[in-house]
């Protein structure tokens, strides 16, 4: 069991990171991050069931909540560039360089 569930986060993983080198959009770079961040959680959930211990699960419900912070603050970002800018591709945004 705990080798299907490390098998899906390994899957999860390999696709949130293929989202985020391949595509060009903020929205999919985003989604792609939350993959690779759920991909993680799965596999605290999966170590910590096979150790019997509680431990992998409080590290998710923390990582729950920080993701959920970064989603109110990522999509507000989200919002206000595409409203100055009319684009959603990273590749436009070089006023953002130092």
């Amino acid at each position: 069991m705990i080798f299907l569930a490390l098998l899906l986060g390994l899957l999860l993983f390999v696709l949130g990171l293929a989202v985020v080198m391949l595509r060009r959009s903020a929205i999919l770079l985003f989604l792609g991050i939350e993959l690779m961040l759920n991909a993680a959680n799965l596999t605290f959930v999966a170590f910590s069931s096979a150790n019997g211990a509680l431990d992998g699960q409080i590290a998710v419900i923390f990582t729950i909540a920080i993701a959920s912070a970064e989603v109110g603050v990522g999509l507000a970002i989200f919002i206000v560039l595409f409203r100055r800018f009319k684009t959603q591709s990273v590749d436009d945004l070089r006023i953002l360089r130092w």
